[in-house]
């Protein structure tokens, strides 16, 4: 039996669109000679489509869709795609008033036949918010051609008690199917990429199905979705996996379908991407993914000179192509020869427009307003800012005047201590590199350059620095950024306590606490940080801490 993995990038609410997807994936999979086709988790509206399903409007688009798209499948070819489905015990036994379910299309009629089990709510997720948890995985059994697949979604094929240590589920449904006598099992997903540890999640995901292959000695066909969704970034990275290795390489980022023969040997081992090309493939996937579902096609940087616009501008250009993006030098008073210099030396290597407009004219009159005001103050922080905080107006003036995005340029390790401006270097509609800690900022800089200087080296050699006033570094306040990392990674993303990163980290105890408590201080800044692609496990929306408490970590 030759079944098609078919992965493709819906979008929420576009159930049009989504249609003509499926429906372009479905005579591919025919033209390739398979006998019925699979697709990923709510392919019909797209994933998540949160509140969106609390609107009954959603909800009759989404039905009428659902039939015409099994009126229009090609009627020799069995489709399976992921759908929503009224409970309809929901008003019986209470409950909600959804399933995330799985249909078959087949012979003009779209049947559901099974439903989610598993409803994550860590992390991103919050499923369980809208769904009904399906209490018999061990029903989800559709018989296509004569032979019996096991159907799961998603996180149903997440909580093998061989491969977890610690399960987060009582149930697991794939064991549960296998029990009962499948021929095989599928899954739906809708599972987005970040990073785990130091490695790609798609690493994770073929270990976990593998080891469920080899345990229960079935295939396992892992469909899963592409595309971006801000904070959300789907690899794809779909599978046919057996207890001997797997039917085709895994294609990331991308659409595509994949024919496989459920009689074939399945002995090819994966080659997978270094972690640094996945993180840059999901972030020129979520800028690009924006725009497009936005309809924005110009984007606009500030260009400083340091390393984080320089990244941020070489992604733009290679998500909408280098004429759509304009960078914009403002340099002031306290900026360096070099700064202005290593834009242009930027703007040139990218292909992208440049424009320089200094801000020395705004800082004078920004210091002639405020003088009575300030009469008798040291200058410190508030008027540093106030440098920042002219070159956002600036970069928001452009963005309004020409329908532009605006991309803010700062990083992980700077946004986690505060070290970031509101209304200044924040500005913005979306924040691209949020997600990388600023040693990730710089190995992927140096990725980029693997062939040719694209991102000028000067801007990765440069020591840091936000340049408000002279001779400023970085340093001056923070640890130097090797060290600063691991203890900051500890923290925010393992919340690991004081002491025991001061174990691991080698950094004095009383300085990882000095820097608890400017992640905590830092926390009002984060709440009102603009949308950030996520490629890490604990992103701004996957990190839920509360914006005013007075927690203080132990030593």
């Amino acid at each position: 039996m030759k079944v098609a993995i078919c992965q493709i990038d819906p979008t929420v609410g576009d159930f049009d669109g989504n249609q003509r997807r499926i429906l372009a994936a479905a005579m591919e999979a025919r033209r390739q000679g398979a006998q019925w086709a699979l697709f990923s988790e709510l392919a019909i509206c797209g994933y998540p489509p949160e509140d969106l399903v609390l609107r009954d409007a959603f909800l009759a688009a989404h039905d009428r869709s659902l039939a015409s798209l099994a009126g229009n499948l090609p009627p020799d070819l069995p489709v399976l795609v992921g759908c929503l489905e009224r409970n309809a015990r929901a008003a019986e036994l209470g409950g909600r008033t959804l399933h995330n379910a799985a249909a078959l299309c087949e012979d003009g009629i779209a049947r559901v036949v099974a439903r989610k089990s598993l409803l994550p709510t860590y992390d991103i997720f919050d499923e369980a918010r809208y769904f009904e948890a399906w209490a018999r995985p061990e029903t989800n059994v559709v018989v296509i051609g004569g032979r019996r697949f096991g159907v799961t979604i998603c996180e149903d094929a997440w909580n093998d008690a061989e491969f977890f240590a610690q399960r987060s589920y009582a149930v697991d449904p794939v064991a549960r199917l296998a029990a009962v006598g499948v021929d095989g099992i599928v899954n739906l997903s809708a599972s987005p990429w970040n990073r785990r540890g130091h490695e790609g999640k798609e690493r994770f995901r073929h270990a976990m199905l593998l080891a469920a292959a080899r345990r229960h000695r079935l295939p396992i066909l892992f469909c899963n979705q592409t595309g971006g969704d801000v904070g959300f970034q789907f690899d794809g990275g779909s599978m046919a996996l057996g207890p001997n290795g797997i039917a085709f390489q895994p294609r990331c980022f991308d659409e595509g379908v994949f024919v496989v023969d459920l009689a074939g040997e399945w002995r090819l081992e994966p080659v997978w991407q270094p972690l640094v090309e996945m993180q840059y493939l999901a972030l020129k996937q979520g800028i690009a993914a924006y725009c497009r579902k936005f309809g924005f096609r110009e984007l606009v940087v500030g260009l400083s000179g340091g390393i984080d616009s320089a990244l941020v501008a070489t992604l733009a250009a290679d998500a909408l192509g280098a004429a759509q993006v304009t960078g914009i030098a403002m340099p002031s008073s306290f900026s360096s020869g070099h700064s202005v210099e290593d834009a242009r030396a930027l703007a040139q290597n990218l292909g992208i427009r440049l424009l320089e407009i200094p801000i020395h004219g705004l800082q004078a009159a920004f210091a002639d307003a405020l003088a009575p005001t300030f009469a008798g103050t040291n200058v410190g922080v508030a008027e540093e800012n106030l440098q920042a905080r002219a070159r956002g107006t600036l970069l928001m003036a452009y963005a309004n005047k020409f329908g532009a995005l605006l991309l803010t340029t700062g990083n992980k390790s700077e946004c986690a201590v505060g070290y970031c401006t509101l209304y200044g270097d924040m500005n913005g509609a979306l924040a691209p590199i949020a997600d990388l800690w600023k040693t990730e900022v710089w190995a992927m800089a140096r990725w980029i350059n693997r062939e040719c200087e694209r991102i000028p080296v000067a801007s990765i050699e440069k020591p840091p620095s936000a340049e408000l006033r002279p001779g400023q570094l970085d340093t001056d306040t923070l640890p130097p950024y090797p060290v600063l990392d691991p203890v900051l990674r500890m923290l925010v993303e393992e919340e690991r306590s004081v002491s025991e990163v001061a174990e691991r980290s080698g950094v004095p105890v009383e300085d990882v606490d000095a820097l608890f408590r400017r992640v905590q201080q830092a926390e009002f800044k984060r709440f009102q940080y603009a949308p950030t692609l996520r490629v890490s496990e604990r992103c701004w929306d996957g990190r839920r801490v509360p914006v005013s408490h007075r927690f203080a970590s132990e030593r």
